[in-house]
């Protein structure tokens, strides 16, 4: 029988010698492969855990103690060694989630999967136990990525400030975090791997200096005394230790029995302490080893033997705007990049080869990324800063404060846009087009197919007075749709042909397809429809209140939270300009979504075709006066 089978929860790591042990990790790491293989996730990190991951179950009481895991993307081993070993639905409805979930074990703590939050975290808890005298154990991990991030120095500044407080931070140092891990930090890191450790140069020099007659202790003792300077020589853990953190390490991730003396030494320290593992990501798993762009981060459905795409999904947004990007770069010299460690999936990683002195990779720090691209463009230059759309909103005060109030011609580009499905609740992004219509002079763009993503980039890029944001969805892009006309500044996809239409439809972004679908549906109830495309959504067109007016009720359709999202800036400006037509705003409510597909997630909310065309041929007949039930029953899909 298979060790993994026996594994049941922590505890029964107990049982398991050294060899037995390592025989685990081996079939944890193909478990992973062939599961991973079949649903898609995070591969390369997890491979990389294995042997730590173990340590820490083995050393550490969970759920009594609390283990911490920073973004949460290398918690599949954790997940395995606490009962949870059916991986056949992972990311999917149903299934495991991609990350820590409260609801799944009493073991997982953290389910917020932005990164550099742990250590506030670990931070907090270990003061609440202190209140209520609990001697349980919390234990942060945390990525090197993960420290580029401010919030994790701040932590640490906070957690050094009391010296007699138990915590212990596990840093896992894989050189990475999608890609290799860039800054002073990284080169911190470099320095402790690369440099022989203070602790192995002492003990040799104890031992050759107590062979040597006379002097030989007193000059042990001299060199012992001068242990900071001495430590910063040979070892320099230095800035770790100013700041008040033991440090223990460097220590060679897969060593189980390297890992769990270093483990138990923290654990029994009564202050923080610093534990410095050395991981490869990707360990054991050949295809991933050779992918240098991210070993293998973050997969679809792969074949386990080769690592390559069971299918291709054809082009997606990601790929057409950073084709684009390369193009924009050649025609202006001014125009630079900016990441947020996240070249590749953010599409960024052509414009990098073919401009590499002009795309600045700022680490997980989307806060400086901003004020930094607000300093670029007050020295000349148009930074376009791409980020996936959940990940701006850690940013917003930037935006706000350092972009928009000193009318910096600065573009953020929001992957991911809307709701991103199978990463659960903390990915979805479904709050920029709410969050930033607060912001003054703040233009937003939200494209509904690649030739607009083209167009509305150059767009934004051309304005040098005021921030712009391009937002778009996440996989493949469909194909073009066109336009019949423009008014104003929006594009009409579809018009009745009559002269009082019953209904305006505002179609938002990726959603025409959709919207296109819905008009179809409400033809065949005898309502007529325009269909819409604002383009641009901030500000709201000013032809857009005359052109409501034309219609009975104007009906807006957005991939965004329907809270103070482009629904209510539609009906404010509606109010403003004294357009007084009902207005029914569709788009996500205001709760967090759980995992599954995309489109799972969108019937769940009833933002389908069938959906809104039932309810809008409802809000219809009332406006008749002959709303009936049987009436919204008989809209039915489209068929082929």
């Amino acid at each position: 029988m298979p060790l993994l089978t026996r594994i049941r929860g922590p505890r029964d790591l107990d049982r398991l010698n050294l060899e037995e042990l390592n025989q685990l990790a081996e079939e944890i790491r193909s478990f992973l492969v062939e599961a991973v293989s079949k649903t898609g996730g995070h591969l390369g990190p997890n491979l990389g855990v294995v042997e730590l991951t173990i340590a820490l179950h083995r050393v550490f009481d969970s759920p009594r103690d609390k283990v911490l895991w920073d973004t949460g993307h290398q918690s599949y081993v954790h997940k395995l060694l606490t009962g949870r070993q059916d991986f056949s639905k992972l990311k999917m409805k149903g299934g495991l989630s991609g990350y820590p979930s409260q609801a799944e074990s009493e073991h997982d703590v953290i389910e917020n999967s932005h990164a550099s939050t742990v250590l506030g975290w670990a931070d907090g808890i270990a003061k609440a136990n202190q209140i209520l005298e609990r001697d349980d154990h919390v234990v942060a991990v945390i990525g090197d990525g993960a420290l580029t991030g401010g919030m994790a120095w701040e932590a640490l500044n906070n957690i050094a400030d009391a010296k007699d407080r138990p915590l212990v931070i596990v840093v896992n140092d894989n050189e990475r975090s999608y890609a290799p891990t860039i800054g002073g930090l990284a080169n911190h890191l470099a320095t402790l791997r690369t440099t022989d450790g203070y602790e192995r140069f002492l003990a040799r020099t104890k031992e050759v200096l107590e062979r040597t007659p006379v002097v030989g202790r007193p000059l042990y003792d001299t060199l012992h005394g001068a242990k900071k300077g001495l430590k910063d020589f040979i070892a320099p853990q230095g800035m770790f230790e100013d700041l008040g953190l033991k440090y223990v390490g460097p220590i060679d991730g897969h060593d189980l029995e390297a890992l769990e003396s270093a483990l138990a030494k923290a654990k029994r320290f009564g202050g923080p302490v610093i534990v410095h593992c050395l991981t490869e990501k990707g360990r054991g798993y050949q295809p991933a080893l050779q992918d240098e762009a991210d070993r293998f981060h973050a997969v679809g459905k792969i074949h386990p033997d080769t690592g390559l795409p069971i299918a291709s999904s054809g082009a997606d947004w990601t790929s057409v705007f950073g084709e684009e990007m390369v193009k924009l770069g050649e025609e202006r010299e001014d125009v630079v990049a900016i990441t947020a460690a996240m070249l590749q999936p953010v599409g960024l990683d052509k414009f990098a080869k073919r401009f590499p002195k002009r795309v600045y990779d700022v680490g997980i720090a989307e806060q400086h990324g901003a004020v930094s691209a607000a300093g670029l463009a007050t020295g000349g230059v148009h930074p376009v800063f791409a980020v996936y759309a959940t990940f701006l909103n850690r940013a917003f005060d930037q935006v706000l404060m350092d972009v928009a109030l000193h009318k910096c011609g600065v573009t953020f580009v929001l992957d991911r846009a809307g709701v991103t499905g199978t990463d659960g609740a903390s990915h979805n992004g479904m709050w920029d087009m709410s969050i930033l219509q607060v912001v003054p002079g703040l233009r937003l763009a939200a494209p509904r197919d690649a030739d607009q993503v083209r167009a509305q980039l150059r767009e934004a890029v051309a304005v040098d007075d005021a921030p712009t944001v391009v937002r778009f969805s996440k996989g493949a892009v469909g194909p073009a749709v066109p336009a019949l006309r423009r008014v104003g500044g929006m594009d009409v996809l579809r018009e009745p042909g009559t002269d009082r239409p019953d209904v305006l439809l505002v179609s938002v972004g990726a959603l025409a397809p959709m919207c296109l679908e819905i008009a179809g549906l409400l033809d065949k109830q005898g309502i007529s429809t325009t269909v819409v495309d604002p383009r641009w959504v901030k500000p709201v067109d000013e032809a857009m209140a005359p052109l409501a007016e034309q219609h009975r009720v104007v009906v807006t359709v957005e991939d965004n939270s329907r809270v103070g999202g482009v629904g209510s800036a539609i009906a404010q400006a509606l109010r403003d300009a004294g357009v007084d037509v009902p207005l029914r705003d569709f788009g996500i409510p205001p709760r967090f979504l759980d995992h599954a597909s995309r489109a799972e997630v969108l019937a769940e909310i009833g933002l389908t075709a069938p959906d809104i065309a039932r309810q809008v041929t409802g809000l219809v007949a009332k406006l008749d006066g002959r709303y009936e039930q049987s009436t919204v029953d008989s809209v039915e899909p489209a068929r082929d």
